[in-house]
């Protein structure tokens, strides 16, 4: 998340904006934008019903749930919700008619779409002057 902060100013230079969603409770996902200084809207999709509309959503086994818990992380609380289910990290690029023009989903929840990427999406879907 930090990592697309730092590339906040060339977003809105190109003419885009940075949104993230997130399965967290309003309050939650507050105190990670508080606690991680980020300047870009943290949106709440408790229930995940976003992110099952793009298939991104997978239950966590009772296993995963006792490593959480263990860890102190309880997602019902965090989630606001008994699912026990998580989004896959998905970074889309979506023009101004909604139309999905770029995506990137990896089943390895540590590999993140890198910022640059973003900024070279954002100038080849809309030349230097940004998002179509």
């Amino acid at each position: 998340m930090r990592a697309y902060q730092n590339v906040l100013p060339q977003i809105k230079a190109l003419g885009a904006v940075l949104l993230a969603i997130s399965p967290q409770t309003a309050d939650k996902s507050q105190a990670t934008l508080l606690k991680n200084f980020l300047q870009y809207e943290v949106l709440s999709d408790v229930g995940n019903h976003v992110a099952r509309q793009f298939g991104l959503v997978y239950p966590l086994n009772a296993e995963v749930r006792r490593i959480y818990l263990g860890f102190g992380v309880n997602l019902a609380e965090y989630n606001g919700d008994e699912s026990w289910e998580l989004p896959l990290p998905g970074s889309f690029i979506v023009d101004r008619s909604m139309t999905v023009r770029f995506s990137f989903v990896d089943a390895d929840y540590t590999r993140r779409l890198e910022p640059a990427t973003i900024i070279e999406t954002l100038r080849t879907l809309g030349g230097e002057g940004g998002v179509p």
